[in-house]
């Protein structure tokens, strides 16, 4: 049985607000809940004109408190730029606002330039380096205290927020398998090291009270709609968002263009390529076909489907499609 969620950056399309952007992530959300969807991931990204999701347990609260039954979690929090008994009374709050529906996924990029992680006030070179000791502490925040504990997460101790590791490398693998959690690779535009990763948390993953055996989720971009030509030209947003920023020149949602190597050098073209590779695109058959290979290659117990499409309703589409297909292949 295959799991899937959606993940959602709160896209700011040009000439929009961020306003309209998270107003767009709560109707997105109430409709994958009809849809089906387990999971409503947002991400922490900082000084990005294009997300609107920096502050992202407000967002989640937002979105959760919007929902009835959709599981609403943070994909991720980047864990070195916060304090960690801060975000377990963050999510220590959320948990008691939305009782089991909220998941805390952890990442140890800072989701931002070093200019701008700087002004998040952490100590950049001890931070990273820090993150499997501040999972642990997290973990300790969110279990039953000790009679003599000092210091506790109120709310949050207790708990039990359940905690995933993210990650685009090795290293968040063998986190993960170490402390026993799920463990979410962000295939959607890191795939280098998807099947590795997934091969060494399966092999080294250790039992823990949260999790009794190896579950992961990978992500993969979805642009589908009622053709495949309407499609292509949906996802050239994204190529140029992704194009843009390796430009240095990131912005907002930029609409859809008729050719992308009008836009991109060949270069530039090969590269999104590259990174976007884990990337669906067309109508109904296309888009099945391409996610029944990704399952099969990868064998994850939860899709997560993503895709930055400049028109709402275009958006809601795609993931109704999408949708439909996950449904068809849990059937089989």
């Amino acid at each position: 049985m295959i799991a899937y969620s959606v993940l959602d950056l709160s896209p700011i399309a040009e000439g929009a607000k961020a306003a309209d952007a998270l107003q767009h992530s709560l109707d997105l959300a109430r409709h994958a809940e009809n849809w089906g969807y387990k999971r409503f991931w947002l991400a922490e990204h900082h000084n990005m004109s294009g997300i609107a999701s920096a502050a992202t347990s407000v967002v989640i609260g937002y979105v959760a408190g919007g929902t009835k039954t959709i599981r609403v979690g943070a994909a991720g929090i980047m864990l070195p730029n916060h304090a960690p008994l801060v975000i377990a009374e963050q999510f220590g709050t959320l948990e008691s606002l939305y009782p089991g529906r909220i998941d805390l996924g952890l990442g140890r990029a800072p989701g931002t330039d070093m200019l701008t992680a700087r002004a998040l006030r952490r100590d950049l070179a001890a931070a990273a380096d820090q993150f499997p000791q501040d999972v642990v502490e997290l973990q300790i925040y969110f279990d039953d205290p000790d009679p003599d504990q000092k210091i506790r997460a109120v709310p949050g101790a207790g708990l039990k927020v359940p905690l995933w590791i993210l990650g685009s490398s090795l290293f968040g693998a063998q986190l993960a398998a170490h402390l026993g959690l799920p463990f979410a690779f962000a295939s959607h535009f890191a795939p280098d090291s998807l099947m590795q990763a997934i091969a060494i948390y399966r092999e080294r993953f250790q039992p823990s009270r949260q999790l009794d055996k190896p579950y992961v989720a990978a992500a993969a971009n979805v642009i589908a709609a009622d053709s495949d030509e309407a499609a292509r030209r949906l996802f050239t947003s994204q190529q140029q968002a992704f194009i843009r920023l390796r430009r240095g020149q990131p912005g907002q949602l930029p609409p859809p263009v008729d050719d992308i190597d009008c836009f991109a050098n060949p270069l530039e073209k090969a590269g999104v390529d590259h990174s976007l590779v884990y990337s669906f695109v067309g109508a109904r058959d296309k888009v099945k076909s391409g996610i029944e290979g990704f399952l099969d290659l990868t064998g994850v117990d939860e899709l997560i489907v993503t895709g930055h499409i400049f028109d709402h309703k275009a958006r809601l589409r795609s993931f109704e499609i999408a949708a439909g297909i996950l449904k068809d292949l849990v059937k089989l």
